[in-house]
């Protein structure tokens, strides 16, 4: 993995940018220059400074601050809605993949398919205008809505595995099929599952930005990314800071995530890893 890093710089970039971004989410409360709800009308608006160095808002709350509070928030809903997803989706669809039958038909057909057959975030937003804004109800929103694809994923992986010889082997000499599925198959699902979550955290931080920004996310005086996009459309002109440093932050977020999943993919995908040693080889 270390060699890959050092090969591929935007691998390298993704994976220090999370890394960032962790540490900042998780020492958000230490280093903020300013209390994030704390309203001052005779700053409001005002431009990057060294007091403020993202400027503040319509309110005259530190942008720098609740940009870094807001990190807490979409790295929150990241990790949960891709825990639980990637959790439901392997199990749900890895026991569809391996008992196949009625089981299978109910599941990939009737259920991930009708599901699959709505948009995504329309769905979403159904789901959280019936149960209100929330951050729970964000990640269960999310969550329903994210987990079809990693069933069909680890479905697809364990059609592939159930069948091999070191299966075959572990079902001649007497395990059981719950032993088989857990021991033997699931395991060997796994891999492909985790380029899945770390692009997974992307769509749900973009997903729960989206959320924010139509009024169905976090509720206030919580800072979101999403929410303070949408503050900034009235103040496009005459402060743009409100929404460039936003935008670049959830921008930045998203591609670091996602060249992070590309550098997973290289390094878990054998077939890649075969094309780089024989790319070694030389004819006599």
């Amino acid at each position: 993995m270390m060699n890959l890093l050092m090969k591929n710089r935007l691998a390298f970039v993704g994976l220090s940018i999370v890394f960032c971004l962790a540490a900042i989410s998780l020492l958000a409360p230490w280093i903020v220059l300013h209390d994030p709800n704390t309203q001052e009308l005779s700053a409001r608006l005002i431009g990057p400074s060294w007091q403020h160095p993202f400027g503040t808002d319509e309110l005259g709350r530190d942008v720098f601050s609740r940009l870094i509070i807001g990190s807490r928030v979409s790295m929150r809903v990241g990790v949960s809605v891709v825990f639980f997803s990637s959790l439901i989706g392997l199990f749900l669809g890895g026991a569809a993949g391996f008992v196949g039958g009625r089981f299978d038909i109910l599941l990939n057909v009737i259920i991930i398919n009708s599901l699959l057959a709505f948009p995504g975030i329309l769905l979403a937003i159904a789901l959280v205008a019936f149960l209100g804004p929330g951050l729970n109800n964000i990640i269960l929103a999310l969550t329903v809505m994210g987990w079809v694809g990693y069933a069909r994923l680890a479905r697809g992986q364990v059609l592939k595995i159930k069948n091999l010889d070191f299966v075959e082997a572990a079902r001649a000499i007497g395990a059981t099929r719950s032993r088989l599925f857990l021991l033997h198959v699931l395991p060997h699902t796994v891999q492909p599952l985790l380029v899945q979550a770390s692009i997974g955290m992307a769509g749900a931080i973009l997903a729960e930005a989206s959320l924010s920004f139509l009024g169905l996310g976090i509720t206030p005086p919580t800072p979101s990314w999403g929410s303070m996009l949408n503050a900034a459309r009235s103040h496009l002109f005459d402060a743009p800071h409100m929404l460039v440093f936003p935008a670049i932050i959830l921008m930045t977020t998203v591609l670091s995530f996602n060249f992070l999943g590309d550098a997973l993919r290289d390094w878990l995908d054998p077939k890649s890893q075969g094309l780089t040693s024989s790319s070694n080889f030389t004819q006599p």
